[in-house]
């Protein structure tokens, strides 16, 4: 490592500098001669759409890829990382989007995995593990069990877990990559205290984002990358919304719709008739709840997470079977899961792309074809025609504008919000005439948002009937004919979506609302 300046022109001090940085893919420039630095004690936010170059930039940072060109320097020191153990010693640690615990072991396990203390006899010693966990735990504000399996851990708290997995190796420059695209707005208040506590006491923070809430309440300082390069870098204070986000998308956004309320007449298309259901643990998580859908309409599901509505919109997709009671589509009962469902033009766009939605070794097309394999031409005499999906999938990667993807390129190699792109093209160009769209937008940039909201618009045009259920109230109060709040696996209130957000707030939580009819 050779030593370099450490300043910042105001003179503060720089924890993490890119230097002239590039890195291609191909003919794919993702990051272009970029530029960045973090000072000491910063929240910093990388913020631009899905595929601008965000969490590659971060990845080179971390070891995880090396630069084409350029270097990154750390406290000082110049240094070229090939792998992660390299930018750990040297303080970094980065927080994926997608968590890397291993479900089976113990948090304090996760915690210290790799680097665990041992015993005199170099035996592992488990209750030291423990103790370190609890006491890491409390001198950050993170509380943890460490006995608890990280497999049964809430999504909060899993992040909690990986936030001391880098704290617990020394992370002076911790990279939060989407920290809160999972997140509940409780959970989002609870990180940003935490963050704001980590920088209190020395550690730089980089935010990889698109919100720009998150922006405007946490970040210090803001460097936009549209397209691979470096677009500008802003202070705070000097940071307006719509600035932001039309040096992100190159262009003016509006996501702040008022929907004019409108008389719906169309024939019911989604009845659901006094639903029970389970959740994997055996547990009753959706109490007798009935509502029905009519072509044309959209109704909203609110409600704080982890309140029956996952367990809801499974069972209707026929992800899982009920208890009992009925779903039907278009006065025909739904009685034989996800290909029954299908069958009868029920169209999901589920809330885990990685679960539900993609199946990441197969490439683009296999993924796009997913709906339609059997069918001709993609099969000819019962057999697959690879060119076949590959013709079908080219056409639907450029409407829906998945960015740098080929049609031989696997689900896993694109970035998240490229890969809800793809679960909501293949759903969507099937042309289902019940759509359940669950967190549609979640990991989306606001340019690709305003695109699924405007598809959701011309679905609703169409008359199709769309149960939308999304944690942020703002795109269901923008997109919604009538909002459900559920709450302990009921429905507790019908709200019209230009109802006061303090309304929606008191309901969410439980209290009286206006009873569905």
């Amino acid at each position: 490592m050779t030593s370099t300046a450490a300043n910042a022109p105001g003179g503060e001090p720089i924890a993490l500098a890119a230097r002239g940085v590039t890195k291609s893919y191909g003919t794919l420039v993702a990051n272009d001669n970029i530029d960045f630095t973090l000072r000491t004690s910063e929240v910093h936010a990388l913020l631009g759409e899905n595929g601008a170059g965000k969490t590659t930039l971060m990845r080179l940072a971390f070891g995880l890829e090396t630069p084409d060109v350029g270097h990154f320097e750390v406290f000082g020191e110049q240094c070229l990382f090939h792998e992660p153990a390299q930018a750990i010693d040297s303080g970094i640690g980065m927080v994926h989007q997608h968590f890397m615990l291993v479900p089976t072991m113990t948090v304090a396990e996760n915690i210290v995995l790799g680097q665990e203390p041992k015993s005199a006899v170099r035996h592992l010693d488990r209750r030291r593990i423990a103790r370190v966990a609890r006491e890491l735990g409390e001198e950050y504000g993170l509380p943890v069990n460490p006995g608890a399996k990280a497999g049964s851990l809430a999504v909060g708290e899993q992040q909690r877990v990986e936030i001391l997995k880098a704290l617990y190796r020394g992370a002076k420059i911790l990279i939060l990559d989407e920290p809160t695209a999972v997140l509940t707005k409780q959970e989002t208040d609870q990180l940003f205290e935490v963050i704001r506590r980590l920088t209190s006491m020395g550690t730089s923070v980089v935010i990889i984002t698109h919100k720009m809430r998150e922006v405007m309440e946490i970040a210090d300082r803001v460097s936009v990358l549209r397209h691979g390069k470096l677009v500008g870098t802003l202070n705070r204070g000097a940071a307006v919304e719509s600035e932001l986000v039309a040096m992100m998308v190159g262009r003016r956004v509006d996501l702040n719709r008022i929907k004019e309320p409108v008389e719906v007449t169309g024939p019911v298309r989604l009845q659901v008739r006094d639903l029970e259901v389970d959740d994997a643990q055996g547990l009753r998580a959706v109490h007798g709840v009935s509502f029905e859908v009519r072509g044309g309409e959209i109704l909203g599901v609110a409600g704080v997470d982890g309140n029956g509505q996952a367990e809801l919109v499974a069972a209707i997709a026929g992800m899982s079977r009920p208890r009992s009671g009925q779903v039907l589509v278009d006065d025909s009962v739904l009685i034989g899961g996800v290909t029954d469902a299908v069958a009868h033009g029920v169209g999901y766009i589920p809330e885990d792309r990685h679960r539900r939605g993609l199946v990441l070794p197969f490439n683009l097309a296999e993924n796009l074809a997913l709906r339609r394999y059997r069918q001709s031409p993609i099969t000819r005499r019962g057999w697959l025609a690879p060119r076949r999906m590959q013709e079908f999938a080219a056409p639907l990667l450029r409407k829906f504008d998945v960015r740098g993807a080929r049609e031989s390129m696997a689900a896993s190699m694109l970035s998240g919000g490229n890969q809800q792109k793809v679960v909501i093209a293949r759903e969507l160009e099937a042309d289902p005439g019940v759509l359940i769209a669950a967190q549609p937008t979640r990991g989306l940039d606001v340019g690709a948002i305003e695109f699924v909201h405007d598809a959701l618009l011309e679905q609703q045009r169409e008359g199709k009937a769309i149960l939308l259920l999304s944690m942020e109230l703002d795109e269901l109060r923008a997109l919604s004919d009538r909002v459900v709040v559920m709450y302990e696996g009921r429905i507790t209130a019908e709200l019209p979506p230009h109802a006061p957000e303090e309304e929606f707030g008191l309901a969410m939580a439980g209290a009286t609302g206006v009873l569905p009819t």
